[in-house]
């Protein structure tokens, strides 16, 4: 099974540096990290989207478990047979 998260963040600039270290903790769990965000000229937007794709669904679980820690942010998930 694989599942991809996608994680959307309402304060970017405020919850980046926790999003991090939970996604390094995690790194050797995680396959495909994709970081997707609009870019107004020079105006950095305080939300953002990551989407995450996790082979074991126990580690995806563990995962979004942290990340639902963080302040500001809403996950959803697939799950998909592979």
């Amino acid at each position: 099974m694989t599942v991809i998260l996608g994680v959307k963040t309402a304060n970017r600039l405020e919850t980046s540096e926790e999003i991090q270290k939970i996604l390094t903790k995690n790194g050797c769990y995680i396959k495909t990290r994709l970081g997707i965000h609009n870019i107004l000229g020079n105006i950095c937007p305080k939300n953002g989207l990551i989407l995450l794709e996790i082979p074991q669904k126990e580690h995806a679980i563990e995962i979004e478990n942290e990340l639902l820690d963080v302040s500001e942010i809403e996950i959803q998930r697939m799950e998909f047979d592979v």
